[in-house]
């Protein structure tokens, strides 16, 4: 955004939103660990699952960082004066609610039908509970929809502490919320009984943590001079078809996730605790990887915004290369852990109350499957961004439409042979294919990108993440046939020890490729070090 003040360094901006990233996740998995133990795999929590599909959409597609609405108002305002930017924030709120509000009625309206769709296959009992806090839960469309177009105009101005601090409003509210009726009825709160009880203090207190979330963001908002609730019509004011055009075809785009998630739990909907187990395999993957996403995501997007000027693509060249770079120097040693140490991470993280020794195992089978496709997708998230600063969310779009007949597809055939493990397979295999077709013709828009040297140095990075994968798996066993791991302090030691060896041999077979991007991340985890 065009201001007076001198932007803060991405090194700055990287800082403030890994701290803040940091604490939102960490009390995040507290209020997944306080889920698991309440309800474990069982009925209330599957059906928590089915029910969230839709919030979770608007959630974290619409109100989410780097989401469309995000996205696309940063991707405008960053180019405007901030005089400009209230009138342009007020209107796009104006006419995004009124959209939303009649969602959110049809939502509660076809309830049923939207359950099952996703969960035919369900149980009675679950789809019941479902379906009632789907209904609970609808108002979170709107909600959702404000609070994107509040992150992405605070972004504008290089205010990052909220967006990515937010979710940790939703948590708190939602942990005291379980851990409260966890406290007063114990084990019986998994029972029949109580079933109802559970799935509405999960509901509600989802709901209620939309409300905080939009009530925090909209204070920041009116303080910064970037608008308020106020009604505003005119659509004409420049600006505001500039972010509808990029917004339209990119929630369209992010529609299409929620499309093939409904497939995915479609074909999984009749193995017993599937649903929740993916969940949790989700979490304990998204949590590092929502933190570097974040770090890298949110300071990239207002670069590549502007650097989308043909005369400046030799610098945005540089740039793209850059976050997919360290994207991949982040998170690969996680990939090593992921798939080495998937079980003892589960056991760690969950293995208490309702969640047993059989839903570790379920849970882990998904954990290494998630490990191997963490950076697919975050070089896919990281392209997309590209192509949303270039003024073309038509293209992500198209793709996505393509993407849902391959992962039906791929979900037909590999859920069928391996399980629950085969849907994540098939979504891997879906970022893989769109992040080669988004590269392929960012190459042609560009006039060339240097695919082959990124292509050897990317080789020499998965080398070295299987053999950090190796080396950790050989330690971990080593030290379980040595000293055991039923015990907390034994879990750590085997983890703290095996995950140190990964991350070590990978940096060691990295530093051979002499990678810029590995100069960039070490000079920073040194100035961080040297000033703590």
């Amino acid at each position: 955004m065009t201001a007076n003040k001198k932007s803060p360094s991405i090194g700055s901006i990287a800082k403030l939103i890994a701290i803040a990233t940091l604490a939102s996740k960490l009390f995040g998995f507290v209020r997944q660990l306080v889920i698991a133990a309440a309800f474990g795999i069982g009925a209330v929590s599957n059906a928590y699952t089915y029910a969230y599909i839709i919030p979770s959409f608007f959630l974290v597609m619409l109100g989410g960082i780097n989401g469309p609405f995000h996205s696309a108002l940063v991707s405008v305002l960053a180019k405007k004066d901030k005089s400009m930017a209230a009138p342009i924030v007020e209107t796009v709120s104006t006419l995004v609610s009124i959209a939303l509000l009649v969602v959110t009625t049809l939502i509660v309206v076809f309830a049923s039908n939207i359950i099952d769709l996703s969960g035919s296959q369900l149980a009675p009992t679950t789809r019941q509970l479902a379906i009632l806090q789907l209904q609970i839960m609808a108002p979170l469309a709107l909600l959702a929809g404000l609070i994107g177009i509040g992150f992405g105009t605070l972004s504008a101005v290089d205010s990052y502490l909220l967006p990515s601090i937010s979710p940790l409003l939703s948590s708190i509210v939602l942990t005291f919320g379980v851990g409260y009726i966890l406290w007063r009825f114990g084990e019986q709160i998994n029972t029949p009984e109580y079933y109802q009880l559970g799935a509405l203090v999960l509901a509600g207190g989802t709901v209620a943590g939309g409300i905080l979330q939009w009530l925090a963001q909209l204070i920041v908002q009116w303080r910064l001079g970037m608008g308020t609730i106020r009604l505003r019509f005119n659509w004409r004011l420049p600006g505001v078809m500039e972010v509808f055009q990029i917004m339209t075809p990119a929630i369209v785009s992010s529609g299409m996730s929620t499309v093939n998630l409904t497939i995915d739990l479609q074909f999984v909907s009749g193995i017993a605790g599937a649903a929740f187990a993916i969940s949790s395999a989700n979490f304990i993957m998204l949590t590092p990887l929502g933190i570097i996403s974040n770090i890298i995501l949110v300071p990239f997007l207002p670069i590549f915004s502007r650097l989308a000027a043909p005369e400046n693509w030799d610098e945005l060249k540089v740039k793209i290369r850059q976050g997919l770079f360290l994207g991949a120097l982040s998170l690969l040693p996680l990939t090593a852990i992921f798939m080495s140490l998937a079980l003892p991470i589960v056991k760690l993280a969950f293995e208490r109350g309702q969640f047993d020794a059989n839903a570790s195992e379920l849970v882990a089978s998904l954990l290494v499957v998630y490990g191997f496709g963490m950076v697919f997708y975050m070089a896919r998230d990281v392209l997309v961004r590209v192509f949303y600063a270039l003024g073309d969310a038509k293209t992500p779009f198209k793709i996505s439409i393509i993407n849902i007949l391959l992962n039906a597809l791929l979900d037909y055939l590999l859920v069928n042979s391996f399980g629950a493990p085969g849907l994540l397979l098939a979504t891997i295999g879906v970022n893989i294919i769109s992040m080669i077709a988004f590269l392929w013709i960012l190459n042609r828009r560009l006039n060339g990108l240097p695919l082959l040297q990124w292509s050897k140095e990317l080789v020499g990075l998965f080398v070295a993440t299987t053999v950090a994968g190796f080396a950790s798996y050989g330690v971990s066993q080593g030290l379980e046939q040595v000293v055991g791991n039923d015990n907390l302090v034994l879990l750590l030691l085997e983890l703290s020890l095996a995950s140190a060896v990964a991350i070590i041999i990978f940096g060691l077979i990295a530093i051979q490729l002499k990678l810029p991007e590995l100069k960039i991340l070490t000079n920073k985890i040194r100035q961080k070090l040297g000033s703590s």
